[in-house]
C-alpha cells in the first residue's frame, strides 16, 4: 500500500538490542563504530543508551538535552538496553544474537561504509571479531563483523546497487 496523507510523517526511528555491559558496548559502537552517544537513561532497573552517526549534525557541539530530543527526530538511531546487573553475574549466558537458530527472528543490523576493505583493516588492527571477511565466500564486496554481545553487524559498501 503506499503513503498515504496519515503516514506521510511516519518514519523508521531505531532498533533496540539488549547488552550485557554497556561500559564495553557503548565503546565498542562510539570508539570502534564512530557513532554518537545521543543520550542515556537511567531507568531503574535498567538503562537505555541511543546512539547514532552524526549524518552532518556535529552532536559534540549541542546541548544534552538538544541530543536526548535528537534521538526521536531522527531516522537510524541504535538503542542499547542494560538489564543492571548482567555485567557481574557470572551465571548469565549472555543474549540471543538471533543467528544461533537460523531462519527464526533477528538477524543483523548494517552500516554502510566507503570502502568495505579499508574499513575491515581496521577492524582487523582494533581486535574486532569477524564473522565473515570480504574474502569469504560468494558475497566478496561485503563483510560481516560481531559486536561484544555477539550480534552481528554487516558492512556493505556505500554504493552498493541491488
Amino acid at each position: 500500500m503506499p503513503r498515504t496523507t496519515e503516514t506521510a510523517s511516519f518514519q523508521f526511528n531505531h532498533t533496540m538490542i539488549r547488552v550485557r555491559d554497556p561500559d564495553v558496548s557503548v565503546k565498542f559502537y562510539t570508539e570502534i563504530l564512530g557513532m554518537d552517544l545521543l543520550s542515556k537513561n537511567n531507568m531503574g532497573d535498567y538503562t537505555l543508551y541511543f546512539l547514532a552517526f552524526d549524518q552532518g549534525q556535529n552532536y559534540k557541539d549541542i546541548s544534552e538535552e538538544e541530543k536526548d530530543k535528537a534521538k526521536f527526530a531522527r531516522e537510524g538511531v541504535l538503542e542499547l538496553t542494560h538489564n543492571h546487573g548482567t555485567e557481574t553475574d557470572a551465571s548469565f549466558a549472555g543474549y540471543s544474537s538471533g543467528n544461533s537458530d537460523p531462519g527464526r527472528g533477528f538477524g543483523h543490523i548494517a552500516i554502510t561504509v566507503n570502502d568495505v576493505e579499508e574499513a575491515c583493516a581496521r577492524f582487523e588492527t582494533l581486535g574486532v571479531q569477524f564473522k565473515k571477511r570480504p574474502q569469504d565466500g560468494k558475497m566478496r564486496h561485503i563483510a560481516f563483523i560481531l559486536d561484544p554481545d555477539g550480534y552481528w553487524i554487516e558492512v556493505v559498501p556505500s554504493s552498493l546497487k541491488l
